[in-house]
C-alpha cells in the first residue's frame, strides 16, 4: 500500500479486536515509525512504552474502560518530556502528535486498527495512574495511548469536509 492509499484508509477504530496477537516485530516497526517523526529542534522529546503483557493491558483498562482498550493486543503509550528546547518553549505536544501520525499510518499499512486516545487520559489523573503502572519517571507525562489489534468489526473512514471548505490559495476563503 503506498502512502497516499494508507492516508486514505487511515481511520479511528473504537470496536473490539480479534484474539490474534500483534507480533512484537510489528510493534517495533510501528514505534520505529514514531521515532522517525520530526521534532522541534530535533530534541526528540517523545518516548514510548510498548505494552503487550495482558495483565498490564488489563490494568490500563481499569483506568480507560473501553472495549478497544480491554481487547487490545498491544498498546503503545506515548510519553512527553516537556523540557524547554528553544528559548523557553517546549514542543512536547507537537513532537508527540507528529510521532502519533506516523504510527497511525504504519498501523493502517500493516492491516491493524487503533484509535488515538488522549483526552480521556487528561482527566481524573488517569495519565499519572497509567504512568505508575508502567513505572514512568515523574518528569515524563503519559499523553496518548494507541490500543492495537486486528479489528473484529468492519472498519470505515469517516467523511472529511471537502478541500474547498478547509483550504484556500493565498488568502483564507479566497475563490480559486
Amino acid at each position: 500500500m503506498d502512502v497516499f492509499e494508507t492516508i486514505e484508509k487511515r481511520h479511528c477504530y473504537r470496536g473490539g479486536f480479534k484474539p490474534d496477537p500483534v507480533p512484537r516485530k510489528d510493534l517495533v516497526k510501528i514505534v520505529e515509525c514514531g521515532i522517525k517523526a520530526p521534532s522541534g529542534c530535533n530534541a526528540q522529546t517523545t518516548s514510548f512504552v510498548i505494552v503487550d503483557d495482558p495483565a498490564l493491558i488489563a490494568a490500563i483498562a481499569q483506568h480507560v474502560d473501553r472495549q478497544v482498550v480491554r481487547e487490545a493486543r498491544g498498546i503503545i503509550v506515548c510519553l512527553i518530556d516537556h523540557k524547554q528546547v528553544y528559548k523557553e518553549l517546549s514542543f512536547g505536544a507537537e513532537d508527540c502528535a507528529a510521532a502519533i501520525e506516523n504510527m497511525l499510518l504504519a498501523i493502517t499499512a500493516l492491516g491493524y486498527a487503533t484509535v488515538w486516545i488522549d483526552g480521556a487520559l487528561r482527566v481524573d489523573d488517569i495519565s499519572r495512574e497509567i504512568g505508575k503502572i508502567l513505572k514512568v519517571p515523574d518528569n515524563l507525562q503519559v499523553r496518548v495511548i494507541l490500543p492495537i489489534g486486528h479489528p473484529s468489526q468492519p472498519v470505515a473512514t469517516r467523511e472529511k469536509l471537502p478541500f474547498d471548505q478547509r483550504a484556500w490559495f493565498n488568502a483564507y476563503g479566497a475563490k480559486a
